[in-house]
């Protein structure tokens, strides 16, 4: 078993790789703007996952994903060069559903943002139910009868 930051040292070198990789060597006409977003690597560095995001359309975005499929033993050799591994990583190529994800977010809070001031508008016009102080107090005028009198237990004295 490898330890985990001998994993992660390979996994970032195998970012950087793929990505050299598809910026000069793949020529691929399907090949749109691929950014590789991350690279997972397994404990015993036998799989590596990369995650990849295309800028574009859904066709671009499946004709990349071909086009990453055929190059991947090109890739996986160029991996192998470079890392100097004695066993190179299978490579897997993943969408990253991170673009997605992050919009889904995004429209939940543009969603809280605007019941929030739907909710403070409400408010502004918003007027008591009952008294604007619900807790009942003594009046100032009014003389306190009970501090007059001694408590429970207590001797009273005169002087």
């Amino acid at each position: 078993m490898a330890d985990a930051p001998r994993a992660r040292r390979l996994a970032e070198r195998i970012q950087q790789v793929v990505a050299r990789m598809l910026d000069t060597r793949i020529k691929d006409p399907r090949l749109g703007f691929v950014t590789v977003t991350d690279v997972r690597v397994t404990g015993d560095l036998q799989h590596a996952t990369v995650f990849y995001t295309v800028y574009g359309s859904d066709e671009e975005r499946a004709g990349s994903a071909a086009a990453l499929e055929s190059a991947r033993g090109l890739i996986r050799s160029e991996v192998g060069k470079q890392t100097g591994v004695r066993l190179t990583p299978t490579l897997e190529f993943v969408p990253d559903a991170l673009p997605e994800t992050a919009a889904s977010l995004e429209e939940a809070l543009r969603t809280a943002r605007e019941r929030d001031a739907e909710l403070a508008a409400l408010g502004a016009g918003a007027s008591y139910a009952g008294d604007v102080d619900p807790y009942k107090r003594p009046a100032e005028d009014e003389p306190d009868e009970l501090a007059d009198e001694p408590a429970d237990g207590e001797a009273t004295q005169e002087r």
